[in-house]
């Protein structure tokens, strides 16, 4: 790794353009580090230091090997760093920010025995329905509907396609009717959605063959909690959309529940893990990604 350690001390030299500061970054004397760049050149067949008594710059040969130098370096460190993570316990904190149906389903059940094998690691789990920032708010990952994820982030699929219904209390459709396309849920009272980073209660959306439709409904209720949802519509207090997963299907097996217009509930595209892209990640991260990730189980 000689030639790792000189062109090492030829780039500190360089950036700081001072043999004096450079030898302090470097905990070695001037001297010493006056004979590594000597070495160099002489092992090169190049000058790449022009010294002065007030300064000293790269030549021009000596910017290239510099430009050249510094990428393949920081490659190269990263390289280590990524093969020394492998060999080693998984450790440190991974942040990441889902709401309360995906932590509950999938990052729990998959994360806990992951925390069970790896004293080490430890894992925090903001579990809130905002869409946030991940990067703003300094967290490594987020869980999304994949066509929520934006387009620039870097993608993991974690769960099966999901599908939203439209539900309702047997008792609420005898009294007023059962609508058979998504505009007629205009003229039914509806338990809306208002999420928390939203103004107005969300759109309720639809899609066959081909052809979208997006309903904007009323209702006396408005809520952001799953639990509001299903009881308030159990109630007969008026019609739900929302994600069809195991607690709504028990409701609708013991028949509290029915479901309408299912031929406008399409699948799409599940819960992915998305996080930005980067150079190089954590033995723990790639961890925690490699046993989130959806495999058809």
């Amino acid at each position: 790794m000689k030639i790792y350690d000189d062109l090492a001390a030829f780039v500190a030299v360089a950036r700081a353009e001072s043999f004096t500061a450079a030898a302090r970054q470097l905990g070695i004397s001037q001297s010493a580090l006056s004979q590594t760049i000597r070495n160099l050149e002489a092992r090169l067949q190049m000058r790449l230091l022009s010294r002065t008594t007030r300064n000293v710059k790269p030549t021009d040969l000596g910017q290239q090997v510099l430009d050249a130098a510094e990428h393949r370096l920081a490659d190269l460190a990263s390289d280590l760093n990524r093969l020394r993570g492998m060999s080693a316990k998984p450790a440190g904190t991974i942040r990441i920010s889902a709401s309360p149906q995906p932590t509950e389903a999938i990052l729990w059940p998959k994360l806990a025995p992951l925390l069970a094998e790896n004293p080490e690691l430890h894992i925090e789990i903001d579990s809130n329905a905002a869409l946030i920032d991940i990067v703003g708010d300094r967290f490594d990952a987020g869980v999304r509907l994949g066509e929520q994820v934006e387009k620039d982030m870097i993608t993991v699929p974690i769960g099966p396609q999901e599908r939203m219904i439209v539900v309702a209390a047997p008792s609420y459709l005898e009294r007023f009717g059962t609508p058979r396309h998504p505009r007629d849920l205009t003229e039914h009272d509806c338990i809306q959605i208002r999420m928390p980073t939203a103004g107005a209660p969300i759109p309720w959306e639809f899609q066959k063959a081909g052809q979208e439709i997006n309903v904007r409904v009323s209702g006396r209720i408005i809520c952001n909690n799953k639990f509001m949802q299903i009881d308030a519509a159990c109630r007969g207090l008026g019609l739900t959309w929302l994600l069809e997963e195991p607690n709504v299907n028990q409701r609708i097996s013991t028949g509290e529940l029915t479901t309408i217009l299912d031929d406008w509930c399409e699948p799409f595209p599940g819960f992915h893990l998305y996080y930005p892209s980067r150079r190089e990640h954590s033995h723990a991260f790639r961890m925690v990604i490699d046993r989130l990730r959806w495999r058809g189980d």
